[in-house]
């Protein structure tokens, strides 16, 4: 999330009651997650186990719960829980709506047309010539390019499946991301979009998705991407352009698929995935399968 005005490292302390370490006008332009974060931003980390990275990261400003030694160039919150303290930046700065409330700021394109049943969330932005068909929800800041068509009872811009478990309870990561659906986009019914945490889901330039299909929070989907019914992808995964997925595949969050890959039925990705054909619940090079297939068939 991109702040509308660059904010100083002092007031965002005050925001959160945190103690800082480095300059009192050390510049913060935003938040992101610790996959999408850039320099100029906050990443929030509260577990030993991901202090390195954090630190390490191209994060600017980095939300602890412990004061370390902090790097040359960079600067330091101190909270004694960053996840809670994440969330308060993030709410403070992104006006967190509901679909009772009057809409704000929506702007659709000439030629388009939308169902009465569907639902438009706030500061959404439509294209030209698009179709939105029955009961489709389009959540808050989401971004739609021309000539796109949404059918029936998909959910566009939902929140993100992002959760920590404390005292027994499951607290939410609030989502002030978006998603952007690029020009010449087709989407089947009963879709599930989910908007990006602090950033963007991104369903790229003329890709084409079946009935009932799952993507994840923060997922780049490229250009010219076929996916198949059923198919279930987790959150902060990148698949390049003109991939094709076939039914039921399911894949794990933050993998990257490559451009030209098909990824048959049924086949589950838990790692990154050069160009091929792939098939079985650990994705495996297809011809690699038939030949598995083949000996054990013969040990028989």
């Amino acid at each position: 999330m991109i702040f509308k005005h660059p904010q100083t490292l002092k007031q965002i302390s005050e925001i959160i009651g945190a103690k800082y370490v480095g300059d009192e006008n050390f510049p913060v332009l935003g938040t992101n997650e610790i996959h999408m974060v850039k320099p100029g931003e906050i990443v929030f980390v509260n577990h030993p186990k991901y202090y390195e990275k954090a630190l390490n990261s191209p994060a600017t400003v980095i939300l602890i719960d412990k004061e370390v030694d902090c790097p040359e160039g960079k600067a330091l919150l101190i909270s004694d829980d960053p996840f809670r303290d994440f969330n308060k930046i993030n709410q403070h700065f992104t006006r967190i709506y509901n679909f009772t409330e009057e809409l704000h700021n929506t702007e659709i394109g000439d030629g388009t047309k939308i169902h009465p049943s569907a639902v438009i969330g706030n500061d959404v932005k439509i294209g030209k010539n698009c179709i939105i068909f029955p009961n489709v929800v389009i959540g808050d800041r989401t971004v739609i390019g021309d000539n796109v068509i949404i059918q029936a009872n998909t959910v566009v811009g939902g929140d993100a499946f992002y959760y920590r478990k404390l005292n027994g309870n499951f607290d939410r990561l609030i989502s002030v991301g978006n998603v952007v659906i690029e020009n010449n986009v087709e989407i089947g019914n009963c879709c599930t979009i989910d908007r990006g945490v602090t950033d963007s889901t991104v369903i790229g330039e003329g890709s084409v998705l079946d009935n009932q299909i799952q993507i994840g929070h923060d997922t780049v989907i490229g250009k010219k991407v076929l996916i198949a019914s059923q198919t279930g992808i987790a959150g902060c995964c990148i698949i390049e352009d003109e991939v094709t997925i076939w039914g039921q595949v399911g894949m794990a969050s933050g993998v990257r698929v490559a451009s030209g890959t098909v990824l048959l039925a049924k086949s589950g990705v838990n790692r990154d995935l050069k160009k091929g054909t792939y098939f079985g619940p650990l994705a495996e090079e297809f011809r690699d399968y038939l030949r598995k297939e083949v000996k054990i068939k013969n040990l028989k």
